[in-house]
């Protein structure tokens, strides 16, 4: 294994990371998004360990790791927060895909795809969207549907202003999301290995 020493910083752009993994294979590359998600695109070599399941075994993980690693989601939320969960655990070299996977493919960064769900961002759009219009619609019979749109209002509010979702958390929970979830010993096994990671 090549020993690249060079110090990072915690969030590195799309070109860094490139350069990183052109230039040595020490880094460990781990997608936090759902299993549906990674299934219709990802890095090519990148571990899906979808968020709820690194919280939940984040000391395991952090057991596991000993190289550099960088996070990836969407965006770079859902990184952020896995890269707070696995500090929490003790785990150093700890780096953020800044902007995720949407500015990865943006910048011309390789992806692997296949037939995978819509983002939970987008999904959430659709939800959220479905829920007001059809509260708009039907306050025009009753008047007090508008409070539900108003309810999905302010909870997009509130995941604006503490950068969550407590819908995109539901919905990650759904079978279609869920479908392909990674084994923990499988993920252990193939971050252990000390060969390069080849593409998932």
């Amino acid at each position: 294994m090549t020993t690249d020493t060079t110090p990072r910083p915690a969030t590195l752009d799309s070109a860094q990371v490139r350069e990183w993994i052109a230039s040595t294979n020490d880094a460990r590359i781990i997608d936090v998004r759902t299993p549906g998600e990674f299934a219709g695109m990802h890095i090519p070599g990148s571990y899906n360990v979808p968020l709820d399941l690194l919280e939940e075994h984040r000391r395991e993980l952090a057991e596991h790791l000993d190289d550099d690693v960088v996070l990836v989601c969407r965006s770079g939320a859902r990184a952020c927060r896995a890269e707070s969960s696995l500090a929490s655990a003790g785990l150093p070299n700890l780096h953020v895909l800044d902007g995720g996977i949407t500015a990865w493919e943006s910048a011309g960064g390789d992806v692997i795809r296949g037939d995978g769900t819509w983002d939970l961002e987008r999904q959430v759009r659709l939800v959220a969207g479905s829920i007001v219009l059809t509260g708009v619609l039907v306050s025009t019979l009753v008047p007090q549907a508008k409070w539900i749109s108003a309810g999905i209002g302010a909870g997009l509010t509130a995941a604006a202003l503490t950068d969550t979702c407590a819908m995109g958390m539901l919905l990650s929970k759904l079978p279609y999301n869920r479908r392909n979830v990674p084994d923990l010993e499988t993920v252990f096994a193939q971050l252990q290995s000390s060969y390069a990671p080849t593409a998932t």
